[in-house]
């Protein structure tokens, strides 16, 4: 995984604001259907597993792009893996204790204008 790091207007902070919030919403609820999936089966969700269940999540009203819960779903599988947990943590967009704005971009999803 490469990052990039870009500068960004502020006239652009209020949209990636909300992009953050909706991949905080697709980690919570995917980690909600896994840990669900979990008490029942006892067997835990791979990222094509999950992938299923978001399919068609953009036609549901998200700004994201679908490469982008992907790359979401992804991540979840990751941190789940590298902590050894079932359930991680809620992630919180709002109040003073919210959590990282983060966007999982992938690079076919991706466009640079001027430059």
């Amino acid at each position: 995984m490469k990052t990039l790091r870009v500068q960004i207007k502020d006239k652009h902070a209020k949209s990636l604001d909300a992009m953050a919030c909706e991949c905080n919403m697709i980690g919570n609820d995917v980690n909600e259907r896994c840990v669900t999936h979990t008490q029942r089966t006892g067997l835990f969700f791979s990222a094509d597993d999950i992938a299923k269940y978001t399919l068609g999540a953009c036609k549901e009203g998200l700004t994201v792009h679908s490469q982008t819960v992907q790359g979401g779903t992804e991540a979840y599988v990751t941190r789940r893996k590298q902590f050894r947990k079932a359930k991680l943590r809620w992630r919180i967009s709002r109040g003073a204790r919210k959590s990282l704005g983060w966007i999982p971009f992938k690079a076919g999803a991706v466009t640079y204008r001027n430059g």
